[in-house]
């Protein structure tokens, strides 16, 4: 071979090009800012079968817990990871333990806030249930939105329940599929008086509007905290000092008999296509990070062991770490 002539470039198969191209043409549309269909459940088979064994679920919600756990999807993200967490560990709204294991958790620092208006004159969480106040409450108007059970949650290790609260007259608005936006829609019902609280995550976002719209944050007692983390659930601390529940990390999971070499694959190809993968920082995905327990990357639940496996291989996991 001389130096002027080049190896043949292996060329992709028929099935791969047309698998890509669509792949290719999701990752388009679900990041253009002016479609809503945004959420995406991939199948994959082998060329001239019937069925479809891997099912990629991008799924946010409990449903893509459901879906791995009865086997219609391979793998799927729950957000935050403490939910992975009381599915593993049979906790909060589960009876038993699920068969669940991580991948990793992509970095996302989160919290959750229970704001509420200054004149109501509420100084803490715990009050809503001593006092039986009748607090109009905005929340996420996605009704499967993991907010809604870690409101409840908290809600239970404050020493009240849902049903108790709206038995006394509370209520839940439902409005809004985003966290509350400056100047938006959640703020003009604040201000008319329609609710007196808003109950959220993504609280560092919306936090500062609430301030300024004349509202406080209120805090979790300690009690009711450590009752919350022997669920399954981490205390974080909001700009100010004030306790409240972490919401943090997106977990990818999978079921715990799923098989090595298909994990091992999952994982390997989260670290090739890492400068592709968007996350909530600068730069590639940080696949290294994934599978460190970090206040942005809870991990709670145990590494599949043929992730533990390849994120050791890489330099990212120390084998000692592996399950």
């Amino acid at each position: 071979m001389t130096s002027s002539t080049k190896p043949d470039r292996v060329r992709p198969s028929a099935t791969t090009i047309r698998s890509q191209l669509m792949l290719e043409l999701a990752a388009g549309l679900v990041a253009a800012s002016d479609q809503p269909l945004r959420q995406a459940r991939v199948l994959l088979r082998e060329q001239g079968t019937s069925s479809w064994p891997v099912c990629l679920f991008a799924s946010s919600t409990y449903e893509g817990l459901d879906a791995v756990v009865d086997g219609s999807a391979t793998i799927a993200m729950l957000n935050p990871s403490a939910a992975l967490t009381l599915a593993y560990r049979g906790t909060g709204s589960y009876a038993a333990p699920q068969p669940v294991r991580a991948v990793g958790v992509i970095p996302a620092a989160d919290a959750l806030a229970f704001a509420v208006a200054e004149r109501t004159g509420v100084m803490r969480f715990e009050e809503i249930g001593e006092r039986r106040l009748p607090l109009r409450v905005l929340v996420r108007g996605q009704r499967d939105h993991a907010v809604h059970q870690s409101i409840e949650h908290a809600m239970v290790a404050a020493g009240f329940s849902l049903q108790a609260f709206q038995a006394w007259g509370g209520t839940f608005r439902y409005d809004g599929l985003r966290p509350p936006a400056p100047g938006g829609r959640a703020f003009e019902l604040l201000a008319e008086g329609a609710i007196g609280a808003i109950f959220d995550e993504a609280a560092e976002r919306w936090l500062p509007a609430a301030f300024d719209a004349g509202m406080r944050v209120l805090p979790l007692a300690d009690e009711t905290l450590v009752r919350l983390e022997s669920r399954g659930y981490r205390r974080r601390t909001l700009s100010g000092g004030v306790a409240t529940v972490d919401f943090s990390g997106f977990a990818l999971f999978v079921r715990a008999d799923a098989p090595d070499a298909l994990v091992a694959h999952i994982c390997s190809a989260l670290d090739a296509r890492k400068s592709l993968i968007p996350w909530e920082g600068d730069g590639p995905l940080p696949v290294e990070r994934l599978c460190c327990d970090a206040p942005d990357t809870p991990l709670d639940v145990p590494l599949h062991p043929a992730a533990a496996r390849v994120w050791s291989e890489l330099g990212y996991l120390p084998a000692k770490s592996e399950p």
